[in-house]
């Protein structure tokens, strides 16, 4: 199945550029906080939408964080990958998982499983903020 083409809108570009210069993930309501101060005009209800277009095209990640679930959005690289996230400030590492990925394959074709896909987050807290504990 193909994606669809869509056309280009002000607000979706204007989530894009927050997003671009963002190194952690960010909520929507932090993207549409930083969007007011560059003085953009655009809702909450549409910084959601443009958010979930960027994620259904793969152009950003979308992970929950492990305080209460929210979801939150970064740009990324592509490919499959995973990520290391600081509980504490943010900040996130993107990680290969050979292992994971062999161990998902297995689980599926043990128990008759095929098309397997998962989703690995690691959370844990910087050398950075570590240091300051």
């Amino acid at each position: 199945m193909s994606t669809p083409v869509r056309r280009s809108t002000k607000q979706r570009s204007a989530v894009s550029a927050v997003l671009d210069e963002a190194d952690a993930f960010l909520s929507a309501q932090d993207l549409h906080a930083r969007l007011r101060e560059r003085g953009e005009n655009v809702g909450l209800a549409t910084v959601y939408r443009a958010l979930q277009v960027l994620a259904e095209d793969g152009d950003v990640d979308v992970l929950r964080t492990d305080d209460g679930g929210e979801a939150v959005y970064r740009r990324c690289s592509t490919g499959h990958h995973h990520h290391l996230v600081c509980r504490r400030c943010g900040a996130t590492v993107e990680v290969e998982g050979p292992q994971v990925e062999a161990w998902a394959r297995r689980v599926g074709a043990e128990h008759g499983f095929t098309a397997v896909q998962h989703v690995v987050e690691v959370f844990g807290v910087c050398a950075e903020c570590s240091a300051k504990l």
